[in-house]
């Protein structure tokens, strides 16, 4: 796996940003968590599909919570973890149906090519263990950074449609109801996965995250 740690956040609509609270300084904060906890989960997921896993700087930004899906077509897999120790809050991740049917083969000692179909029990369960254990090393990476023991639940899974939710959540948006979404590049072999993996925080998750760093960091 190619990482780098160092490389720079991109912030995406600064303003929004800056209008739900957060500072240039915290998003920088919030980038290097996610730089060093998802490196970590990356190569966790390395190990599992046996194939080369690179992510890019993340891109940062604040979205309502009608825009989560906007960047998802068709079907798509919604992955939820609850941090359970340590932190208060929960880390979503949205995974693109093609990318699953992927790493389900990977892990189970395919090629990863000429992948067709939906996505069904099998595929689900294979990919709540790759989750579980991808954030069990972001978890571990989290603890460290942040001075705490943090510890998450196992892997809650769902197979939506994402212009059925899209829609429905259209309906209730609400300017009070922000994330912040952290988006990765996500390539994963030789053209096996050129994807996006989405995290999406709750603004005061957030902004814990960013608090517990600082603290850390002064008693060091």
């Amino acid at each position: 796996m190619i990482y780098t740690e160092k490389s720079k956040v991109k912030i995406i609509n600064p303003n929004t940003v800056f209008e739900a609270g957060l500072s240039t300084e915290e998003v920088d904060i919030l980038g290097e968590v996610a730089n060093i906890s998802m490196g970590n989960a990356a190569t966790a997921l390395s190990m599992m599909v046996n194939q080369r896993v690179d992510i890019t700087t993340p891109n940062v930004q604040v979205i309502n919570r009608s825009e989560a899906l906007n960047d998802y077509e068709k079907t798509c897999v919604f992955v939820q973890i609850h941090y359970i120790v340590g932190l208060d809050g929960n880390n979503v991740f949205i995974l693109k149906e093609p990318d699953v049917l992927v790493l389900t083969d990977l892990m189970m000692g395919g090629n990863g090519t000429g992948m067709t179909g939906e996505v069904n029990e099998l595929h689900l369960s294979a990919i709540s263990e790759a989750m579980n254990q991808m954030m069990g090393a972001s978890a571990t990476s989290m603890s460290s950074m942040l001075n705490t023991m943090v510890d998450i639940s196992p892997p809650e899974l769902n197979r939506i449609d994402v212009e059925s939710v899209k829609s429905f959540e259209k309906m209730f948006e609400s300017s009070l109801d922000k994330f912040v979404k952290i988006a990765f590049k996500l390539e994963i072999g030789e053209d096996l996965i050129d994807s996006t993996m989405v995290q999406l925080y709750p603004v005061s998750f957030a902004k814990d995250i960013v608090e517990k760093f600082r603290l850390n960091k002064e008693d060091k």
